[in-house]
């Protein structure tokens, strides 16, 4: 079984951020943009390696989401990625279960935007069936309706009774708010 290693982002070394990226580089093929690069770092990395190579990886970032009137300290799964040669193997099922760890942890609910939906939803993930939203600077919400059934979320103990049909909300940002 793969071990799984988590710490947080001021801790990876220039060579693990080169490494990182590498993967995640071959992992989207190529359509993982320096935006994305942004939003993955600045929290904690749960990662694989295997003879030295690493193999797996995703992150966890805070941000605030909010549910209706509600806001919820989140932990922001970004930059989940298996080296190509090592897919179904289990090592995105072991990363993201030590996401969820760091997110129960550390945080009120965890979420996520994605298409692969049956993977997360095989993790104890829900999708999303609420309208969502994007907060600019000037606090004012915009809808984003390009990204409806997108997001995903994690419940923990303070989240257990969401509406998973409300408006959910994250705060803008460069490149893909959500």
């Amino acid at each position: 079984m793969a071990v799984v290693d988590v710490l947080p982002t001021a801790e990876l070394s220039a060579a693990d951020r080169q490494a990182l990226r590498r993967l995640l580089d071959v992992a989207f093929a190529g359509d993982f943009s320096d935006e994305d690069w942004a939003h993955a770092l600045g929290g904690w990395h749960a990662r694989i390696r295997e003879g030295g190579a690493l193999q797996a990886h995703a992150s966890v970032v805070a941000r605030r989401i909010d549910v209706g009137a509600r806001a919820y300290r989140a932990g922001y799964v970004e930059a989940v990625a298996v080296a190509p040669g090592m897919q179904k193997q289990g090592l995105g099922s072991a990363v993201m279960q030590a996401a969820a760890r760091i997110i129960g942890a550390r945080f009120e609910i965890g979420v996520l935007s994605s298409g692969e939906w049956g993977f997360y939803e095989r993790l104890g993930w829900e999708r999303w069936r609420g309208p969502t939203w994007v907060r600019g600077g000037d606090g004012q919400a915009v809808r984003s309706p390009d990204d409806d059934d997108g997001v995903m979320v994690l419940r923990g103990p303070a989240s257990r009774d969401l509406d998973l049909s409300a408006a959910i909300t994250c705060e803008a940002r460069d490149g893909d708010s959500w």
